[in-house]
């Protein structure tokens, strides 16, 4: 049975860097990224938020058609709104997969460290997302982001919890693939 693997956790976990490294080591296995099909859509920069709604739709219409073919995905994508998580959850189920919910996390301050260390100022991406942070309140929004999490964790008992150690990306993925049952 195909699985769509939705990583979720605080910006900045390694969310993306674990599911880079997951697809390389398990052929036909979809790297998901929704952040990274925003960049396709024209005035994301300008219109972020804009484009997030843009790119959902197409997200899900992407999940059905690789589970359709009896292939994982996994998705690293912060998600708080319970309506988007099951609209995943839906996909997954409606095109005969199993959806497993695993949420990298840390402390409420190790998190909004690592926010503020990631990428360098060279990745634009990182960049744009620091400033919208920056704009929405800076180190009280990561922190309201956070909190958000620990609450959908709290109405998501299905959802397993990987404890991500800053700078120990290998024994995180480790505890990621332990965790799915399968080998690198």
């Amino acid at each position: 049975m195909p699985r769509l693997i939705h990583l979720n956790g605080p910006p900045g976990i390694g969310k993306s860097t674990l599911a880079r490294r997951y697809v390389d080591d398990h052929v036909g296995v979809l790297n998901l990224d929704i952040d990274q099909l925003r960049g396709l859509i024209g005035g994301w920069r300008d219109r972020f938020a804009e484009t997030g709604e843009i790119v959902r739709p197409m997200a899900l219409s992407m999940a059905g058609t690789h589970l359709r073919s009896g292939r994982d995905i996994i998705m690293p994508q912060f998600l708080v709104r319970l309506s988007e998580i099951e609209r995943f959850a839906a996909v997954a189920h409606d095109n005969g997969a199993e959806f497993c919910e695993i949420v990298l996390m840390d402390t409420k301050e190790r998190s909004a460290e690592r926010f503020a260390r990631r990428g360098g100022d060279d990745d634009p991406w990182h960049r744009l997302v620091k400033e919208i942070v920056d704009r929405e309140g800076g180190p009280s929004r990561l922190a309201a982001m956070y909190d958000q999490l620990t609450d959908v964790l709290r109405l998501r008992p299905a959802a397993v919890v990987v404890t991500s150690v800053a700078g120990a990306v290998e024994q995180t993925y480790e505890d990621l693939v332990a965790v799915l049952g399968s080998k690198p």
